[in-house]
């Protein structure tokens, strides 16, 4: 069986994500402005292959590229990207938005265990322009949570140890919020109102406690603590980011979750 034509750009963007990885890597070390530069270009390169990628596999099923968690996984890192991408020239950031090639080259690892299949013909569920505003609106909200996350990792791990380079907690703190506050909208529409819009026409009904929907709320609820928790009760620091590390390891496990769990939303 020949391979798809969008497999060779899946590659590219593979190794430039992995080539990526090894030269932040380095920079996180060195702290040497042509070795970001380069993490840079193998990042963006991998970029441009990744939506390429997803162009070629649109164009041949005719569909959206979401329909399985090999689709889904290479779209969520394409996202991740974009949104570091949007940070690259931040002042002071240069760490933070080093790390946008590893989490992309985590999820294009996660996307290759899976088959990659192009489907041509979905079953009558997918069939939907629901789906894909669900689900692209949705994967950008899950990338914003993934910014959050690394802020938010970076705060816990590094800055209290004084790691040179890194910015300050107050800089970290003010990323992971302005992320969830952007990811936070994006996710309620997209997983929420649009998936529920989507399952009345697709089953009948808006809610049917699918293990899906289920955890897709408690990743809603917990990003919706985090907002109240920092904007009525003043909470800052170690507390927020605690809730931003959980909130991220939610959202993974309800991407992978239908795999172990099953229900409604299993055929990827």
């Amino acid at each position: 069986m020949r391979p798809a034509p969008d497999m060779p750009f899946f590659w590219i963007a593979f190794w430039c994500y992995l080539g990526g990885t090894v030269a932040a890597s380095f920079y996180a070390g060195l702290r040497i402005q042509a070795v970001r530069r380069a993490a840079y270009v193998l990042t963006l390169v991998g970029f441009a292959a990744n939506t390429v990628a997803l162009v070629v596999r649109t164009v041949l099923s005719g569909h959206p590229p979401v329909t399985n968690l090999f689709e889904y996984l290479t779209l969520f890192a394409w996202a991740i990207v974009l949104g570091f991408l949007l940070l690259w020239r931040r002042k002071g950031l240069e760490l933070v938005t080093a790390a946008g090639a590893p989490v992309a080259f985590a999820m294009i690892v996660m996307a290759s265990l899976f088959p990659a299949e192009i489907e041509r013909q979905l079953i009558p569920a997918l069939q939907s322009y629901w789906l894909w505003v669900h689900v692209s609106l949705a994967v950008l909200g899950e990338a914003a949570f993934a910014v959050a996350f690394v802020a938010s990792l970076l705060y816990l791990v590094g800055a209290p140890r004084g790691f040179r380079g890194l910015p300050d907690g107050d800089t970290l703190d003010g990323v992971t919020y302005r992320a969830i506050g952007v990811g936070f909208p994006l996710f309620t529409i997209g997983a929420l109102f649009a998936g529920a819009v989507w399952a009345q026409r697709a089953w009948g009904t808006p809610w049917s406690w699918d293990p899906k929907e289920v955890s897709s709320l408690i990743v809603w609820l917990v990003y919706a603590m985090y907002l109240h928790v920092r904007l009525v009760r003043g909470w800052r620091g170690r507390r927020t980011a605690y809730l931003a590390i959980a909130g991220f390891a939610l959202t993974f496990f309800t991407i992978l979750g239908s795999k172990v769990l099953g229900g409604l939303h299993s055929y990827g």
